[in-house]
């Protein structure tokens, strides 16, 4: 199949398309939501932990109750638990548009519980969400688009992870409220987009909800070697390779380049995933597979030395960007496969089990750069996690061999 037939072949899936609408939309919408809250706790409080409490209350509630949502994948249809996520968000974006309008006014009911009670929301509605959407997209289109619509679906993602923010703030400038207006009109089209979505579904037979019914996700994944290696590929890679959590002391005592360079090196990776994905959407990875993989964890890593070693601001710049289009060949191919490699009736509960490894390695990174950092110091710590990553590349070589040797996505 030639790229261009691939192309429009993906681009007139109806159902997909929907879909994908939806992603971007809602994708874009939590970007702007968090912006907007953000902003407005520390205006309330002027508290940095209270900052890092509207994460830690999103992120606990997803990772308690992400094998139950996997479990609901897989027995309920997935575009309306989508769609009552997106809506559970959508009234969240309401209240808060409430809560704001009444701000100025004596008694108003806007404060810090009442944002970190929403945050526990939202948390539990992506919980419920990532499950489904990721397993969604095999029951859209053929296997043979799978990893052109894995790169279509990153690219509409980093859109929104750039955009999002961006657009949050030229919003702000009429006010929160204004904010939590469009965020209240893309969640809301998002749900109609998803309510919209056909695809065959068939229940599965009745059986009981047990502990071993809900664990069954990673029951499988430990008995498959291949997604063992996949997914926790992922895990230690960024867990030891990440540097997000750094920037802010690269920009200001190393490179010293200030506010706005932080945020050019924020965006960098972003940038790279992105035009990544669109080269992947339009020439999709056909052979080599695994090697492939293990060729950009291992280029992601020697960025991440390239960085912690640069002086120069343009060389960091372009080293971040290279290490996001790594990143990205690395997410297109371990998520093709995740979702080839698993039935569809356990496609929710791997999918969860996959959320709960990509959670961590983000959330648990940013913690080891901080502490290695405190230890050796952030150019110590970033040379020392790209170190690791290229290990981690080379153990992998050996320690999975059906991941590292598979040829094409189906089949081996």
């Amino acid at each position: 199949m030639s790229s261009d037939t691939g192309l429009r072949e993906l681009l007139g899936l109806g159902d997909y398309m929907r879909m994908w609408g939806a992603r971007l939309a809602s994708t874009a919408a939590q970007q702007m939501l968090m912006v907007a809250v953000g902003w407005q706790m520390y205006e309330l409080t002027h508290s940095a932990w209270d900052l890092g409490l509207v994460g830690l209350y999103q992120f606990v509630p997803a990772l308690m109750f992400t094998l139950v949502a996997g479990h609901a994948a897989d027995r309920m249809h997935r575009g309306r638990i989508i769609a009552a996520c997106l809506v559970a968000q959508a009234v969240v974006a309401l209240v808060l548009l409430a809560a704001t309008a009444g701000w100025a006014q004596a008694g108003s009911w806007l404060g810090r519980d009442l944002l970190l009670g929403l945050s526990v929301v939202l948390g539990l509605a992506r919980a419920f969400q990532m499950p489904a959407q990721q397993a969604l997209a095999p029951l859209l289109v053929p296997a043979p688009l799978l990893p052109r619509a894995t790169a279509f679906n990153s690219a509409g993602t980093e859109v929104a992870v750039i955009g999002g923010p961006a657009l949050g703030g030229l919003v702000f400038v009429a006010g929160a409220g204004a904010v939590y207006g469009v965020c209240l009109s893309l969640l809301l089209l998002a749900a109609v987009l998803a309510l919209r979505l056909r695809y065959r579904h068939v229940a599965p037979a009745h059986e009981p909800v047990t502990l071993a019914s809900v664990s069954a996700g990673l029951t499988f994944v430990w008995r498959s070697k291949l997604l063992l290696g996949a997914v926790s590929l992922d895990l230690f890679a960024v867990l030891l390779g990440g540097a997000t959590a750094l920037l802010p002391m690269f920009a200001k005592d190393i490179l010293q380049v200030g506010p706005w360079g932080l945020g050019l090196l924020r965006a960098a990776p972003a940038v790279g995933a992105l035009l990544m994905s669109l080269v992947l959407t339009r020439w999709s990875i056909e052979r080599g597979v695994g090697h492939k993989l293990l060729a950009a964890v291992a280029v992601y890593g020697l960025c991440m030395l390239a960085f912690g070693l640069s002086t120069s601001f343009v060389l960091s710049l372009l080293v971040l960007a290279i290490s996001g289009a790594a990143d990205m060949v690395s997410v297109v191919i371990r998520m093709t496969l995740v979702q080839l490699e698993t039935p569809d009736e356990m496609r929710g509960r791997v999918s969860a089990v996959n959320s709960i490894f990509i959670g961590a390695s983000n959330q648990l990174g940013e913690f080891e750069s901080g502490a290695t950092a405190a230890w050796l110091g952030p150019v110590g710590s970033v040379v020392l996690g790209g170190v690791g990553t290229l290990l981690v590349a080379a153990a992998w070589l050996r320690l999975f061999p059906a991941l590292a040797h598979r040829d094409r996505m189906q089949g081996s």
